[in-house]
């Protein structure tokens, strides 16, 4: 399997990919103002490039729940000194998380070579369109409703199946505005318009995902689901997220996203280190 962003090329299977996340942003849940300007932010990037980060993904909007929109301009004013600097220092995709298309394209012009979109559930194609354009990679993730609206009531009748409708459906619009399969990431989207049971369920399954052979990526850290779950408050969710990190790993997910790129780093290699050796084992019994 291929994944195309750009000038970059990935052929799977191989290593997990870790995505190291930047939030440029004064309001994001879980570190929010950290890194909101962009000499700190440029910082941030570096430290989790030495961690072992494969891909970063900066982003200039926060998408909690009922997050209040951010003007375009401001936007672009967050993200874009970030991506130009940090694309001059590093060998690594940019990923830029953003659901406005001028934003990807300045983002893409500045050097990012993914869109990560958690607005993939939109039907206007102006985004899609400077996908297809500059042969981005392009994050397709699942949300139901909106940032502002998505925890509302989220009801599904069947979420998993739902979500793999989903995805058939936007591989299909994807391409039929350009974008070719080999761009494209699939995202459940794990507490963007789910509950604590639907986070669950589609945890549970990712490997049913699998078969539609483009590469997955899960994005847990730091997420509000874990916490009423364990009810921890977010510095002590690392050993969860870690969890669902190795799992999603063992079930055939190939990016983590993540905040502690380090320690996800570990247990992913961790987890791939005991998988290698349980198929070694297995070969053997089987020939003896």
């Amino acid at each position: 399997m291929l994944l195309r962003a750009r000038q970059f090329e990935f052929v799977f299977p191989r290593p997990a990919l870790v995505m190291g996340v930047i939030n440029v942003t004064p309001d994001s849940f879980s570190d929010g103002g950290k890194f909101f300007d962009a000499s700190s932010a440029v910082e941030q990037g570096l430290r989790l490039v030495e961690q072992g980060a494969d891909i970063l993904d900066i982003g200039g909007e926060s998408t909690r729940p009922r997050a209040t929109p951010v003007p375009e301009a401001e936007e672009l004013r967050r993200v874009i000194p970030v991506i130009e600097q940090l694309a001059a220092r590093i060998k690594i995709p940019i990923s830029i998380d953003t659901m406005k298309p001028a934003v990807a394209r300045a983002a893409i012009a500045a050097g990012a070579s993914i869109v990560n979109d958690v607005a993939a559930n939109r039907e206007d194609d102006a985004l899609w369109r400077v996908v297809a354009e500059t042969g981005a990679g392009y994050v397709a993730m699942h949300m139901q409703g909106t940032p502002q609206t998505m925890q509302a009531n989220p009801v599904y009748q069947d979420v998993v199946r739902e979500v793999n409708e989903f995805f058939l459906n936007r591989i299909q619009r994807l391409n039929d505005c350009g974008i070719a399969r080999e761009q494209v990431i699939l995202d459940v989207g794990i507490g963007f318009g789910k509950t604590l049971e639907h986070n669950l369920l589609l945890l549970g399954a990712l490997r049913s995902f699998t078969k539609l052979e483009r590469p997955l990526v899960l994005g847990v850290s730091r997420k509000s689901f874990m916490e009423k779950l364990l009810r921890a408050g977010t510095p002590g969710l690392l050993p969860a997220a870690l969890a669902c990190a190795s799992l999603a790993v063992e079930a055939g997910v190939q990016i983590v996203r993540a905040h502690d790129v380090a320690e996800t780093v570990q247990a992913i290699r961790m987890t791939e280190a005991i998988m290698a050796h349980k198929t070694k084992q297995s070969g053997i019994h089987q020939i003896s």
